[in-house]
């Protein structure tokens, strides 16, 4: 099992543009298309498969929203903050 992180950890791991909401981390990204955010939730689905780690995806008309958690830790883990940055890394790439 992973460590929790301290509130302080969290803020100093979150990639930017993520939030911390209660045991989870967020963040909305905004898409020009309902199909251009379907297309990103998949990739980040398969982020998620290769890293065993699923975050909530919610998929709205013009944007998705990606939730983090450990669930089997209670809270926010190294495994969370590390998938957010590979998101990233994948959205910007």
């Amino acid at each position: 099992m992973a460590d929790l992180l301290s509130d302080d950890e969290i803020d100093d791991q979150l990639p930017d543009e993520w939030t911390q909401e209660g045991d989870e981390i967020v963040r909305q990204y905004g898409f020009s298309d309902y199909l251009r955010g379907v297309n990103f939730a998949q990739m980040v689905g398969e982020i998620a498969e290769a890293q065993v780690h699923h975050p909530e995806i919610i998929i709205r008309y013009e944007e998705v929203e990606i939730r983090l958690t450990s669930h089997e830790e209670g809270g926010i883990t190294d495994k969370d903050t590390e998938m957010a940055e590979l998101i990233e890394s994948e959205k910007n790439a």
